[in-house]
């Protein structure tokens, strides 16, 4: 079957966007940075002019399983895919991890009868992985243990709407290695951005997550670094990123992470190592007092919410990219 083209209407005109017949997004690198930059501008326009895209995806449905809780995750796919045109149908999975009563392959040969397009959150990621291996409609991975894609690219779009050039810009994150780590370390790579990450010993990101992104950044010209000294990390950052010290499902490490992390907090003195007009990003929610205090969350620099916005806008272009039948429009 010839692939369909989605039309993006671009200040400069019409741009030609192919549509895979079947593609996921699991992991990051599911993406090519031609890929990843469709996504961004595709997300800007959508921002910019939402009226012309209400029934880009009418008709199409998609089915949310949800094994952990969620705030922006859940409003924010539901919000976008409701503007689209299209319904999106929420499965609380938290009491019972997915695949547990009924063989996940199983799950996915039902799914693809009914609806578009699925949407996983979840602990591990195999459950994402497996599901795109048995379906045969687009599965997205809203968050599992390795990744974070959907929040790493609206990162990226709330950085590329702050900067001219993302090839000249350095973004340092502080604290866990954990998914939103991996994810922004990828799409760094994929991108040129250079990147550096400061985690205490033991607390790294992904070794092969770092292989990964160390073999692009070698063909994009982006700087990866990882260290454990976060005044060395953020000296010269563009944007200084954090996430919690411990994630969903590590609640009982949670006293002996603060103990570990707590040189790793994101404070006046650090931010000012940075510089005055450095950006302060995380993810959300924040755990205030923690990775990060008021005076930096609250500050003029702090564009958390704007992060939080971005995620409505990318993961409305993310669907509109797999699930996209039509003009776009």
């Amino acid at each position: 079957m010839a692939s369909r083209t989605l039309e993006v209407e671009m200040a400069d005109g019409l741009a030609a966007v192919p549509a895979a017949e079947k593609k996921d997004l699991c992991s990051i690198t599911d993406f090519s940075a031609d890929e990843i930059k469709v996504v961004l501008d595709l997300a800007l326009a959508m921002k910019e002019r939402p009226d012309e895209f209400s029934e880009a995806l009418k008709g199409k449905q998609v089915v949310m399983f949800f094994e952990k809780p969620s705030l922006r995750t859940r409003l924010t796919f539901e919000a976008g895919l409701n503007s689209l045109g299209g319904t999106a149908f929420f499965v609380d999975q938290s009491k019972e991890a997915l695949g547990a009563r009924e063989k996940l392959s199983d799950i996915a040969r039902n799914l693809e009868r009914w609806v578009d397009g699925v949407v996983l959150r979840t602990f591990s990621h195999e459950t994402v992985t497996g599901m795109a291996e048995h379906a045969s409609i687009p599965v997205i991975n809203g968050l599992s243990d390795h990744e974070h894609p959907c929040q790493a690219l609206a990162d990226f779009l709330t950085l590329t709407e702050k900067f001219d050039d993302l090839r000249e810009v350095k973004l340092a994150y502080v604290g866990d290695g954990n998914n939103v780590a991996n994810s922004l370390l990828l799409t760094a790579a994929s991108l040129g951005v250079s990147m550096t990450v400061a985690c205490p010993i033991g607390y790294t990101p992904d070794d092969h997550v770092i292989a990964t992104s160390l073999q692009m950044a070698a063909q994009t010209g982006a700087r990866i670094e990882v260290t454990h000294d976060p005044e060395a990390a953020v000296d010269g950052a563009h944007a200084v990123y954090t996430d919690v010290w411990a994630s969903m499902g590590q609640e009982s490490e949670a006293q002996e992470r603060k103990r570990i992390f707590t040189p790793f907090q994101v404070n006046e003195k650090l931010m000012s190592a940075a510089g005055p007009s450095a950006l302060f990003m995380h993810c959300l929610p924040a755990h205030r007092g923690d990775e990060v205090t008021d005076a930096v969350i609250d500050s003029a620099n702090s564009v958390v919410f704007d992060q939080a916005e971005n995620r409505l806008h990318v993961q409305k272009a993310i669907m509109l990219k797999l699930l996209g039948n039509g003009s776009g429009r």
